[in-house]
């Protein structure tokens, strides 16, 4: 299994931990990952860590659709991708929520469906450079001639001749939108993965590659899942200290009736402490939301503990289907413990 470092986004002051990243790729990491919410983008620091490692993949984890057209996402990839020598980008693709799509970017929620089958499609237009883009779609379209449309737009071919083949993975959950994105995507970026996962996923992934038409299988598909890592010898300081964000995302980080954290939570059988942890941080009481985050749920979806408790759950991670496990952390110690975990050296 190849490992991927997960670096997410800046909180109040923009810190880009480049020695932290440096020592991973030194480590033999495969990727960099970095994410965007509603204060630092996921593209800039890539571009900056493009000039600072030799060969590591940079990915952005995610790039929200609402943020950037697909052209602008398109030019954002194949601009870091030639900066970096080409071949080193993979763009990572989600929607975000509707809370965060229109209260952040003013863009309807709209078909998310659709919006992401359009935009994958016009971005791999873009990146091929056959002929003047144009498209057809049921979200989005070029030219556009919707409402305010002058009539003049034509469709246009990329100046900078990017690299065709940058890979554009998907971050999806559901039933459907995972069909989608085996069907169109070259990786996955799951949503709630964790061992075990893949007996659910399967036939999902397996119908989208049969959608694909194209002889489309498992050995041309990525799937790039991510635990948190802590290492400390009190297991349970450790999980205490992933709880806030928990809380956070299961019970703030989107409405009330749509949040695919609190969803995916749900699904995977811990529904009423989900309730529970929503009810409570809405409330205002985040201290609550916290401490009824379970234990067994951060545990499930994180590798704390000392390093050898750490590298005997990670077995199960490398068993999971997962091709490439993104380590979550800003801990040097986790990120070679993991490298020793994986075998890298």
């Amino acid at each position: 299994m190849k490992l991927g470092l997960s670096i997410g986004y800046s909180r109040a002051h923009l810190d880009v931990p480049v020695a932290l990243v440096q020592r991973a790729e030194e480590l033999g990491y495969d990727s960099v990952w970095t994410a965007e919410a509603y204060g630092s983008d996921a593209v800039t620091p890539l571009a900056y860590l493009a000039a600072v490692t030799k060969r590591i993949k940079l990915g952005t984890g995610i790039m929200q659709l609402a943020a950037r057209t697909p052209a602008n996402a398109a030019m954002c990839a194949g601009t870091v991708d030639a900066l970096a020598g080409g071949g080193r980008f993979i763009a990572g693709l989600g929607v975000s929520g509707p809370q965060i799509v229109e209260g952040w970017y003013g863009e309807p929620w709209g078909k998310p469906y659709y919006r992401m089958r359009d935009y994958v499609a016009i971005m791999r237009k873009i990146f091929r450079r056959d002929g003047p883009v144009s498209h057809a779609g049921r979200e989005i379209s070029l030219p556009y001639t919707g409402e305010g449309a002058m009539g003049v737009g034509k469709p246009l071919k990329s100046i900078l001749h990017m690299n065709p083949d940058i890979p554009i993975y998907l971050a999806t959950s559901n039933e459907a939108t995972v069909k989608l994105t085996a069907e169109v995507a070259d990786g996955w970026l799951p949503l709630g993965f964790i061992p075990g996962s893949m007996a659910e996923c399967q036939p999902w992934l397996d119908e989208g590659f049969k959608r694909a038409g194209n002889g489309k299988s498992r050995k041309d598909f990525t799937i790039q899942a991510s635990v948190h890592v802590e290492v400390d010898n009190d297991v349970a300081g450790a999980l205490a200290r992933l709880k806030p964000e928990v809380a956070l995302y299961v019970g703030g980080m989107g409405h009330r009736n749509k949040n695919f954290h609190k969803d995916t939570m749900t699904r995977l059988g811990f529904g009423a402490a989900a309730e529970r942890i929503q009810e409570l941080y809405l409330a205002g009481r985040k201290d609550e939301a916290i401490a009824t985050v379970p234990d067994e749920w951060v545990d499930l979806k994180s590798l704390v503990g000392p390093p050898a408790r750490i590298q005997q759950r990670y077995r199960a991670w490398e068993d999971s289907g997962a091709d490439s496990l993104s380590v979550r952390s800003h801990q040097l110690e986790a990120i070679e413990v993991m490298a020793k975990a994986a075998r890298l050296n």
